[in-house]
């Protein structure tokens, strides 16, 4: 392992550089040109098979080792949000209104990298490689379905990926088995009631009750519908009804999230918000359009390699720990590609040392400790190379 430390610890300097060049020049969910292009192109010079557009705007490069074996993908996503960068820093956004708030741009230059370290070696590499540059994390129906409908995951027998965490201290790997990102599920709810004049309210259906009764309603779909010992989240992110100040809405519109871990508690918190958006609706007398639109699933961890993970990530250096970490109700679409093949997701600390605040993900002042990406790289190349030579002793030993 130490070849591989000692290369990751040189491209270091290029790792930071690639990351402020990628904050630099965000771009949005569906919309990379950019980005994906000079990813491809990195890969070419290094010798890679690339495939470009894959699934719209993937990209996709391939390693194969001088030695036989398995093949391990790695995933890393590459798309920005859309925020107004409020960091006074020399690599700040210079696209208004698009910022790199949640790290991707620090995924993206740590597995570059990797690459080029895993490059160096190649004649000594059993197996093959499979870089997967995913656009669209951040914005449903996300980049990897698509990816995976487009082949990335074709002969790949195992998958990692990981994110860099801001909120939790930079040296910490944290893995958990099973459940460990929520589904993300959005609703949009339209109250077709009936408007009129503020001081005539007998003559309306007023929208405006009616929908702050259902947000009310709502919340009891947790606490009395769920058992406790499962878990959801029904959140009302919106509630837009813009009048005149004697105006009565004819109509309101509702949009919110429902975070869910099992298919059953997902199943049911839909089938629960339409019968109390239906009751309701029912006994104002008003109409309604409701529309459940599932998002990702949940993140399933497999045992085996989050095992792995867990195993090896305290030998690797400048890890100060490693734990389980509690599930989390955010979304995350590497969820589709362990519906798929084996694999495990698992976060890497990057909280800025010394920092009067820490500002979480997707704040307009994000940031992350890019030495993370360091040791991120570094737990990632251990993942492989334990796993590909554990693989080749086995099929050595049957």
């Amino acid at each position: 392992m130490s070849t591989i430390y000692n290369t990751l610890d040189t491209l270091y300097s290029e790792m930071v550089e690639l990351r402020r060049y990628f904050h630099q020049y965000p771009e949005l969910s569906f919309k990379e040109v950019h980005t994906p292009k000079y990813i491809a192109d990195y890969h070419r010079k290094l010798g890679h098979d690339v495939r470009e557009h894959v699934g719209g705007r993937g990209v996709v490069a391939t390693l194969k080792g001088g030695k036989p074996g398995k093949t391990v993908a790695l995933r890393a996503d590459f798309d920005a949000l859309p925020i107004q960068e409020e960091n006074d820093v020399p690599y700040k956004s210079k696209v208004d209104g698009v910022m790199h708030a949640c790290g991707h741009d620090g995924h993206t230059a740590t597995l570059l990298c990797l690459a080029k370290a895993f490059n160096s070696i190649g004649t000594q590499l059993e197996g093959t490689i499979v870089f997967i540059h995913q656009h669209a994390e951040e914005y449903q129906p996300g980049g990897a379905i698509a990816m995976i409908e487009d082949g990335c995951l074709q002969g790949v027998d195992v998958i990692f990926g990981t994110h860099l965490w801001a909120t939790e201290e930079t040296g910490k790997i944290m893995y958990k088995e099973g459940p460990f990102m929520a589904a993300a599920d959005r609703f949009e709810l339209e109250i077709i009631g009936q408007g009129g004049h503020g001081a005539q309210p007998h003559l309306t259906k007023d929208s405006i009750v009616v929908a702050s009764q259902l947000v009310t309603n709502l919340q009891q779909l947790v606490s009395r519908r769920v058992n406790p010992l499962d878990s959801a989240v029904l959140s009302v992110g919106s509630f837009d009804a813009r009048n005149a100040f004697n105006v009565i809405a004819n109509k309101v519109r509702l949009v919110g999230t429902v975070r869910t871990f099992k298919e059953d508690v997902r199943e049911l918190m839909e089938k629960e918000l339409e019968r109390v958006v239906r009751g309701t609706c029912l006994t104002a007398d008003v109409d309604y359009d409701l529309k459940y639109i599932h998002g990702y699933p949940a993140v399933i961890n497999h045992k085996v390699e989050t095992e792995l993970i867990r195993d090896i990530a305290s030998k690797v250096p400048d890890v100060k720990e490693v734990s389980e970490h509690e599930a989390q109700m955010g979304g995350e679409d590497f969820s589709y590609y362990l519906q798929h093949v084996p694999g495990t997701f698992f976060f890497t600390g990057a909280r800025n040392q010394g920092a009067d605040r820490v500002y979480p993900h997707h704040h307009p002042r994000f940031s992350i400790d890019e030495k993370a990406m360091l040791i991120a790289a570094k737990v990632m190349a251990t993942a492989v190379l334990s796993y590909t030579e554990s693989k080749e002793k086995e099929v050595s030993h049957d």
